[in-house]
């Protein structure tokens, strides 16, 4: 088909108009339109996203529902960091961080484990602390024809004691704690046979809670937690009866976050954080 002078002038125009409108846009972008794009979003108060930091604790047992509403409270005044706690017994984390298990912070109720892992370069010495003492009671349902409160060790050699709950004394510093209690009683080799020992001082404490043992020797802080306060009765131990349950930690040399870590640690001794382990009958340093 032939183009006449009239159409060939048209094309012309059509490509000039063309070529004018993609300048112009592009002049937009770079120009005066993307700035009112961005004061658009500044009006609207739109912000990037933020980074959510995550550590993770290596919790002794006995910390779990203390440890849990330091955790909240923390959280509410530190929304960019997250804190996940893993519970277990002292002994057992020590040997996973020895081994290079991925954890921020290390929560012993045993401060020598934590200066054992200072002593091979894996926790930072400077950051090792005191958070805590800890205590023991002899523990009963509350259905237990066993009176405690006038029995006391004597207790545990009651024929009507089956099975004795207490923590595995080879890794868990509260098992330890119980059988010094008990040797020094003279009570150890008449209930040896009786004893069933928990992984942990939360698995000692779920056996006499569940009804799988009679009475138990467990972490008073377990036994003031809503999961058992209301649901048993309980003689405290004195504390010449066994070693100190001196409970430390500190920030490992793993950690992928040490300055999150630390200031975890910081709320964890500081006010708000006492004022929480001593409402679950913790002895605090300094007091």
């Amino acid at each position: 088909m032939r183009l006449t002078p009239g159409s060939r002038r048209l094309g012309r125009h059509v490509i000039t108009v063309t070529v004018l409108i993609v300048i112009a846009a592009a002049w937009c972008a770079v120009t005066s339109c993307g700035e009112n794009r961005s004061a658009s979003s500044a009006e609207t108060g739109s912000r990037p996203p933020q980074t959510v930091r995550a550590i993770r604790v290596a919790a002794a047992a006995d910390l779990k529902f203390a440890l849990d509403e330091v955790i909240d409270a923390f959280h509410a005044r530190q929304s960019s960091i997250r804190v996940t706690p893993i519970y277990g017994s002292s002994g057992s984390f020590h040997t996973q961080i020895s081994q290079g298990a991925p954890f921020d912070i290390y929560l012993s109720a045993d401060v020598a484990y934590v200066d054992r892992l200072i002593d091979a370069g894996l926790a930072e010495r400077d950051s090792r602390f005191i958070y805590a003492f800890g205590r023991l009671v002899i523990w009963a349902r509350k259905e237990s024809p066993i009176d405690l409160e006038n029995l006391g060790f004597s207790a545990l050699t009651n024929e009507s004691v089956r099975r004795i709950a207490i923590a595995n004394p080879a890794h868990a510093p509260y098992g330890r704690a119980a059988e010094a209690a008990l040797r020094g009683h003279a009570l150890y080799d008449q209930v040896r046979d009786r004893l069933v020992l928990g992984e942990n001082i939360a698995q000692a404490a779920q056996f006499v809670e569940s009804g799988a043992a009679e009475i138990g020797i467990i972490a008073l802080s377990l036994a003031l937690s809503p999961a058992m306060q209301d649901h048993g009765t309980m003689r405290l131990i004195p504390l010449e009866d066994h070693p100190p349950l001196e409970q430390g930690g500190a920030v490992l040399t793993r950690s992928t976050d040490s300055e999150a870590a630390r200031r975890f640690t910081a709320f964890l001794l500081g006010d708000e954080g006492r004022v929480i382990l001593a409402r679950y009958g913790f002895l605090l340093p300094g007091t």
